[in-house]
């Protein structure tokens, strides 16, 4: 078969590349089209990825407009490779298989996004989505007892590396938080808010009394907080996100990670209770806390880290959520190499896949 992935992000590129490896070493081709975001671009040359790449709109709220060159690009892939499917997460993949006719699968967990998601809804072909997603997509939706996190973090497939201590430059005994900031310039982020500056210095000031501090930021910092600034490469962030701590964060991918990585998280946006995913880890799994004021996040963070074996306590909530959940590559494998007759096994019968 031959199927032609929509990449936009770094979390993507870590959602879909087992699942485009295994597709690979079973004889089927792939091609991938990249939006030019350097994160983005520098993990597929780092995983050794093969693409295309379009050039991005780093204007906001100019972002829907990117689908103009994504089309101009794709049509270009569509005429030379013929992909049998076209997978992504949003609307650049739907509604180009749909301009050309072709199958697209779209797996998706960004929810307060209505014109986003009634674009997918009329265009695609299959729309995945975790279990805990509170909106209906109609016919076409297969709700999944997982998150697109687990497609990379699930124990069949990651394994922390505990030399991460020796690029972190600390000993395996020393804790410390990591602290996530986002930029807000992703058209999912278009009316959110996180942390201001102040909010930042303020988690900074109050956490380093406690435990050692690393930033990961979305672009720059200001120049008396780049010493915190956290010194893995990208493709190693998730060993040291497993070994924190703590996460405190306004961006939910990392959240999400840290939850099936078994590390206590704090999130603060704008529209956290909008999001299925960040409600279930926080109400079913108490994995993550989700504060909608930067200064309540603030304080949760002061008083979780001064919590004696916080860490032991969320790794026994991470086995039951393990428990409930899937090895989500491995179905995403199994559902695309036998579609469409997947679909009629869990569409047409709307019911839940679970391990």
């Amino acid at each position: 078969m031959m199927f032609l992935f929509f990449i936009n992000t770094p979390g993507q590129v870590y959602t879909w590349k087992n699942i485009i490896n295994i597709l690979v070493s079973r004889g089927h081709k792939v091609k991938i089209l990249a939006r030019d975001d350097k994160a983005t671009l520098s993990l597929l040359n780092q995983y050794r990825f093969e693409y295309s790449s379009f050039k991005s709109i780093n204007l906001k709220y100019l972002k829907h407009f990117e689908l103009l060159p994504y089309i101009w690009k794709c049509s270009k892939l569509i005429l030379s490779f013929n992909p049998s499917i076209m997978i992504g997460f949003g609307i650049d993949a739907a509604f180009t298989a749909a301009l050309f006719w072709k199958h697209s699968i779209i797996f998706t967990d960004s929810e307060p996004m209505p014109f986003q998601l009634f674009l997918i809804k009329i265009t695609a072909s299959i729309i995945l989505t975790p279990s805990s997603f509170l909106k209906k997509l109609g016919k076409k939706q297969i709700r999944i007892a997982g998150y697109k996190e687990l497609a990379y973090l699930h124990p069949n497939c990651f394994q922390p590396d505990p030399s991460i201590f020796n690029e972190l430059g600390i000993n395996s005994k020393e804790k410390y938080a990591i602290l996530r900031f986002n930029a807000f310039n992703a058209i999912h982020d278009i009316g959110r808010h996180g942390f201001s500056l102040s909010d930042k210095y303020e988690l900074v000031n109050q956490l380093k009394k406690y435990t050692r501090i690393f930033i990961s930021p979305e672009g720059s910092l200001p120049k008396d907080l780049e010493k915190y600034r956290l010194p893995t490469p990208y493709h190693r962030i998730h060993h040291a996100l497993f070994y924190a701590q703590l996460l405190v964060a306004d961006t939910g991918t990392m959240i999400a990670e840290a939850a099936v990585l078994g590390t206590p998280s704090i999130l603060s946006i704008s529209s956290v209770k909008e999001f299925g995913n960040f409600i279930e880890l926080e109400q079913k799994y108490k994995l993550i806390f989700n504060y909608h004021e930067p200064r309540k996040a603030i304080d949760k963070a002061i008083g979780l880290i001064q919590e004696p074996d916080l860490k032991k306590k969320w790794i026994e909530r991470q086995k039951t959520l393990l428990a409930d959940k899937i090895d989500v590559t491995q179905f995403i494998i199994d559902f695309i190499e036998n579609y469409p007759e997947s679909f009629k096994e869990y569409g047409n019968k709307q019911v839940e896949y679970s391990s």
